[in-house]
């Protein structure tokens, strides 16, 4: 674990954070603790931020600010709490972490979060990508989120199951084979060929998301209209992933399930739409076994996909919207980006994070010496900048997700649970004003 740095790098903490003086107020009197009156501020986050070591060096260079994390083990647990807080107007955090699934739903609450361009978000809308700044900004230009991380989609895959399929094994030489979806599943098709025994990748659903986060709308319009069997762009994609099932290219396994972790360590798949953030994930569970066998491709079939990531926001009702607006600010800062890449592997969203050495330079042994810093950089830039996802986006996709699994798992023909998943999907998009 990386260690606290220790007093003498205090002068750089308050230069950083005196960097920050497009924001009201960004530096406070030089003068002791007791100078100043003592602020607390309080951030509720989920999983792991990577945050701790963050927290003391912005105390240290605000010795009037005590930090307090309110940390949920899940991303459900924190959005229950966060909707319960939210409806009864009283117990939400000065700062509260979004998943970059569900903002969508608290951008039609955007009047109970802080405009913060009131503390200095357009002048700071140039550190991040387009898409990430877009991602919480309201239609009508308020923006609720300051990004954090994101998860930039590559694919993964197994070089010793291609080699064994008469595929080419060399990273440069497997992106020529995804150069979109079709190409991906035709691969698909003739490495099962070749090795049946094997699967082309790990589940429907997984391989749905990749697919479905690439379009500019799937479930609504731009005026957040349920799009519904109209989408023809929709029904294509479901098509060609119940397709893949019918063809025996899914491993039917759900991810994060007690068979999914296990068969990292079996040949049940080849390849996977990999984030930056799954390379941890497939090495925890692949463990030695796996050292080598696994590689990355700077690909995605289609172009970009990103799978991942958060923003911070600040709720009205804290008491202290500058204070947590300027902490916000200072922990999502190209700096601070660098450092939780670094300590747990969060791609920044900041775009000068991407000219940091520690960031492009990054080479990762486990996966064949792969040059992931530069491959996610690569595919972080080629992500869709202007797609659109509505307020009931997560609750609709978990429904179109459950039916793809049964599909997937044999348990329902692909036309009822399509059906099945439009009516349940147009259900929930018309009850979107309820908590």
């Amino acid at each position: 674990m990386r260690r606290r740095n220790g007093a003498g790098n205090r002068p750089i903490a308050i230069l950083l954070a005196c960097s920050l003086t497009l924001l009201a107020g960004a530096c406070g009197s030089s003068g002791g603790a007791g100078d100043q009156p003592k602020v607390e501020l309080t951030i509720a986050t989920f999983n792991e931020f990577g945050y701790t070591e963050l927290y003391d060096e912005y105390m240290a260079a605000h010795p009037n600010v005590r930090i307090v994390e309110r940390k949920a083990e899940t991303v459900d647990a924190h959005i229950k709490n966060l909707d319960t807080n939210l409806a009864s107007g009283s117990g939400m955090a000065d700062i509260e972490a979004m998943e970059i699934g569900w903002i969508y739903k608290y951008l039609a609450k955007a009047d109970q979060f802080v405009d913060l361009r009131e503390y200095g978000a357009a002048e700071l809308k140039d550190r991040w990508l387009d898409w990430k700044v877009a991602g919480a900004t309201t239609q009508d230009g308020r923006v609720i989120g300051y990004g954090t991380d994101i998860g930039p989609e590559a694919i993964c895959y197994r070089r010793d199951l291609f080699a064994k399929a008469g595929l080419p094994t060399d990273r440069a030489e497997v992106a020529q084979l995804f150069s979109d979806w079709p190409a991906y599943f035709a691969a698909g098709r003739r490495f099962k060929q070749k090795v049946p025994g094997s699967a082309w990748y790990d589940s429907a659903v997984l391989t749905w998301e990749a697919m479905r986060n690439q379009l500019i709308q799937a479930y609504y319009s731009n005026q957040d209209r349920f799009l519904g069997a109209e989408n023809q762009l929709l029904k294509t994609t479901w098509d060609q992933v119940v397709q893949g099932s019918a063809h025996g290219l899914s491993a039917r396994l759900p991810a994060w399930t007690p068979a999914w972790n296990k068969a990292f360590k079996t040949d049940a798949f080849a390849t996977m739409a990999c984030p930056g953030w799954l390379l941890g994930v497939i090495q925890d569970n692949a463990g030695n076994w796996g050292k080598g066998k696994w590689d990355v491709a700077d690909v995605f079939p289609g172009g970009g996909g990103n799978w991942g990531g958060s923003y911070l926001t600040v709720p009205k009702q804290s008491p202290q919207a500058a204070e947590a607006a300027r902490l916000a600010a200072w922990l999502t800062a190209p700096e601070q980006q660098v450092k939780v890449f670094k300590k747990v592997g969060s791609f920044p969203s900041t775009l000068d994070a991407y000219d940091d050495a520690q960031v492009k330079s990054q080479v990762n042994p486990y996966f064949n010496n792969a040059p992931v810093g530069q491959i996610f950089v690569n595919r972080a830039r080629a992500v869709i900048l202007k797609q659109h996802k509505g307020p009931r986006e997560g609750e609709i996709n978990q429904i179109f997700s459950a039916a793809l699994t049964k599909v997937d798992e044999g348990k329902q023909n692909p036309a009822a649970a399509w059906t099945s998943a439009l009516q349940g999907a147009e259900q929930a998009a018309n009850t979107r004003s309820s908590g």
